[in-house]
């Protein structure tokens, strides 16, 4: 196949859930109401993160930067999936494409890495609670967070580049809601043998490493649990676990299946599902999870709503 015969493709059109005209409207109005939801409590967590001294731990620091994640991610993907479920053409440009790609790769990588920071955090409260504030110091933990950000930027540079590069032969038709590098690694005409090896790699790296350090820092913090003797001890320790540990069932469930599942040529009904579920039920249910596993955080937002309340009658 010759492949100068075919002109440089400079937009894509996404027609992923476009195969269901009659529920655009109700996916465009449930992806809006998750929006405004994903906005409200995310940034919610991140005002009582800042207001509220009590807490000013490296807990929360890194809580608060989930949420901005959170905040990102969605904001990179579902204000064009709303205009694409009103829209006739449902096209992105090259460019914007993209840019999209970097955006949701990046902010994923990120807290692929950033979920196995929480879960240390959690291993040395737990496990080493007199010499916490020694060892998650303030240096520690900034260090941390920037780094989860940094790889995970990285990552989505090499990758997005690497794919964008490629020649696309005409082929512009996205089957997916959104610009995702799987769905556009299809459309390629030539030799991806590389992309799928760094992706392979990077899968591992940022997906299976963070996981399996996850795991590993439960099981320590489970034996130490179980060590305490009074029901109440444990229970309190459990509860500063149990939310983190419920997010990343959630982001893990869904991230694993769609990156380290067998690749097939045909996208399936049940795989943009499972990615919208990703990119935008997962980061919905994080401040929720938070707030009602927390005493802390129900405790400062009461602070500062009555606080507020308080001086705006005066």
């Amino acid at each position: 196949m010759k492949m100068e015969n075919y002109s440089a493709v400079t937009e894509f059109f996404l027609v992923g859930l476009s195969q269901y005209p009659e529920l655009q409207l109700f996916l465009f109005m449930l992806c809006l109401i998750m929006y405004v939801i994903i906005l409200l409590g995310n940034s919610l967590l991140i005002i009582i993160s800042i207001l509220d001294s009590r807490l000013h731990t490296p807990m929360y620091f890194f809580l608060g930067n989930l949420s901005f994640l959170d905040i990102c991610y969605t904001s990179s993907s579902i204000p064009p999936m709303l205009i694409m479920f009103r829209s006739e053409t449902k096209s992105i440009s090259f460019i914007g494409c993209a840019l999209q790609m970097v955006a949701s790769l990046g902010l994923g990588s990120t807290e692929c890495v950033l979920l196995a920071v929480m879960a240390y955090d959690r291993y040395v409260a737990i496990c080493n609670p007199l010499r916490y504030p020694i060892i998650m110091n303030r240096v520690l933990y900034v260090h941390m967070a920037a780094w989860s950000w940094i790889i995970g930027c990285l990552n989505s540079l090499v990758q997005t580049a690497l794919t964008m590069v490629l020649p696309f032969c005409g082929n512009n038709v996205i089957d997916h809601p959104t610009c995702e590098i799987l769905a556009l690694l299809k459309l390629i005409c030539s030799d991806i043998s590389m992309n799928v090896l760094i992706m392979t790699v990077a899968s591992i790296v940022l997906l299976v490493l963070p996981l399996l350090l996850i795991f590993i820092s439960y099981v320590f913090i489970l034996s130490s649990i179980l060590r305490i003797n009074s029901a109440e001890g444990r229970k309190k320790a459990f509860s500063t676990c149990s939310a983190h540990l419920t997010v990343v069932i959630l982001f893990y469930g869904s991230a694993l299946f769609m990156y380290m599942k067998p690749k097939s040529k045909d996208t399936k009904a049940s795989d943009e599902i499972i990615g919208l579920s990703y990119g935008v039920i997962t980061p919905m249910l994080n401040p929720m999870i938070y707030s009602l596993r927390n005493k802390e955080v129900k405790e400062a937002v009461k602070k500062v709503l009555s606080r507020h309340l308080h001086l705006w009658k005066i």
